[in-house]
Formats: structure tokens, C-alpha cells, sequence
């Protein structure tokens, strides 16, 4: 179990702290998604989870330990919404090997098949790929690591309906393994998932209600 305690975080650049007295819990075994206009702080609430960013008040935990960043940054893996702006191999097979030189072929191809790309070959560039097999990619180099949680920043944003669904069956199985979390504008897309629902608006985190879970204002 995942769980933040009264995390606030305030930038020097930002005039408003950009997460206020933040409480969430993220269990494993099902989705948790906090929906959330652009600009309204959930790409930093993942930069925060995962280590990347210091709060200024509060404590992370995983199974009632308080984390360290370092120990977040262990615990959890993060995909972006641009995975293509943080590609590093020159190829498919050189960026699944980043921090894991050692990892066998046989392995690369298994996590391929397990995000939906068993024919995908090693050698073309990251880049050369389309938008959806680069977030299948981003993820898979993820996966490689085994993080106890993943944080998925707005995992479906510009992706044809035919290829969403992939990616939500692909979550889906994921949230069974692991904490996931889904940060995201367009909530109702993930409603046949039945996530746990969150809105982050003004830097505070409130449930989302019954009736309106899967509907951004």
C-alpha cells in the first residue's frame, strides 16, 4: 500500500503551493486515477511519489514505512506523457537495455509481449515508432524493473480510440500486480476500469463523487 500524509509541496517559481495537505492511498490490485485539468499539479504529484521532487511537508509511505526519495525513486516507475522526450538508446533494444545491460534477449522479447508488442523489433529508433507503441515502449522499459509502483502520466492523451483500448486492457492487467496510479484530463475514458477516482484542482485532492467520477467540468 502506498500512502502520502499531509504532502504539500510549494516551488519557488509557483505564487500558490502547487499540492496542498495532499492524503491518498493507492492499493494494489486496482486502478487509482486523479483526474485534473492541464497546469492543476498532477504531473507533479507524480514527480513527488516517485522522488523526483522533495515535498516540503508530509511523508510517503509503502506498507507503513516512510520512504526516502531514493527509496521512492527504487520503489516506483514513472512513464510520461512524452516518452519520447526522455528516449535514450539509439534503438528498441538499446532503450529497454538502459540499466539493465544485462538482461537477456528472451527477457526483452517476454515484456515486449507483455505490453502488447510481441512482433516489435529491436533495432529501429525509439523515435521512428508510432505515438502508441512509444508509450507500450516507455512502459515496458519500466517493467524491466519491477517497480512495486507505477505511475502512469496521462497514458491514453492522443491515441485513437482503437489503440485506448489496448492500453486499458493493458492496465487493467497491470493494476492486478502492483499499485498503479493514472494521472489524467479525460477520466471517463477509464470507466469501464471502475478506478478509485480523485480530483486535484487548487492544489487539494478531493474524491471524485458517485455521480460525476468519470466526468471533467
Amino acid at each position: 500500500m502506498l500512502e502520502l500524509q499531509s504532502v504539500c509541496y510549494h516551488p519557488a517559481t509557483a505564487a500558490q503551493p502547487v499540492l496542498q495537505d495532499i492524503h491518498l492511498r493507492v492499493p494494489p490490485g486496482a486502478l487509482t486515477l486523479v483526474a485534473g485539468r492541464s497546469g492543476s499539479g498532477k504531473t507533479t504529484l507524480l514527480e513527488v511519489i516517485c522522488g523526483l521532487a522533495n515535498p516540503d511537508r508530509g511523508t510517503i509511505r509503502w506498507n507503513g514505512e516512510a520512504m526516502s526519495a531514493r527509496q521512492l525513486r527504487w520503489l516506483c516507475g514513472l512513464v510520461f506523457q512524452f516518452p519520447e522526450r526522455h528516449f535514450l538508446g539509439l534503438t528498441v533494444g538499446q532503450e529497454l537495455r538502459v540499466g539493465q545491460r544485462r538482461v537477456s534477449t528472451e527477457s526483452l522479447q517476454a515484456v515486449l509481449n507483455q505490453v502488447g508488442l510481441p512482433d516489435l523489433p529491436l533495432t529501429p529508433a525509439p523515435e521512428q515508432l508510432s505515438g502508441g507503441q512509444q508509450r507500450r515502449l516507455a512502459l515496458a522499459v519500466q517493467l524491466l524493473r519491477d517497480p512495486r509502483v507505477l505511475l502512469l502520466d496521462e497514458p491514453t492523451a492522443g491515441l485513437d480510440w482503437a489503440v485506448r483500448d489496448g492500453v486499458l486492457d493493458l492496465l487493467q492487467r497491470l493494476a492486478q500486480e502492483r499499485a498503479l496510479l493514472v494521472v489524467t484530463h479525460e477520466p471517463e475514458i477509464f470507466a469501464r476500469l471502475k478506478p478509485e477516482g480523485w480530483r486535484l484542482e487548487g492544489g487539494v485532492l478531493r474524491p471524485l463523487h458517485q455521480e460525476t467520477s468519470l466526468r471533467c467540468p
